[in-house]
């Protein structure tokens, strides 16, 4: 299990950007499974919607790359880098997310070659898909 300063130490991303709350388990270069507590007072509510806040798609697919950086970045040849999006396709939105909702994030590593890879990524909420997709990312 890693809280965010064990996640700091793998994932350059810092607070507000920060998107996962604490890993649950994770397999260098293989996987990882994380969880992000949406609350109220997330900096993007001010604006996504004034009475109607609904976690950006945009974000969840963000909390999903930052899973998948920790089971890439992980790698001890990996240490010290970065995971850049180099794709997004087959990304659909199941489910809204909303306040009070804890979003439970899983990436499979799928393929990879040099620093180029794709992850299978899963969003849900309850047991019920809120996101699915592959990302592509670029070790740099």
């Amino acid at each position: 299990m890693l809280d965010t300063k064990g996640i700091e130490e793998i994932i350059p991303q810092r607070a507000p950007f920060l998107m996962i709350d604490k890993v649950e388990e994770y397999n260098p270069g293989e996987s990882a499974i994380a969880y992000k507590n949406v609350n109220i007072n997330e900096w993007y509510f001010q604006g996504h919607f004034p009475g109607n806040p609904i976690m950006p798609g945009v974000l969840i697919t963000e909390a999903l790359a930052q899973t998948g950086a920790v089971a890439i970045l992980s790698l001890e040849e990996n240490k010290g880098k970065n995971a850049l999006f180099g794709g997004i396709d087959k990304m659909k939105f199941k489910k809204m997310v909303i306040p009070g909702d804890t979003l439970k994030l899983e990436v499979k590593i799928i393929k990879r070659k040099g620093p180029i890879g794709v992850g299978e990524a899963v969003a849900t909420v309850d047991g019920k898909v809120a996101a699915k997709g592959e990302l592509t990312f670029a070790v740099v």
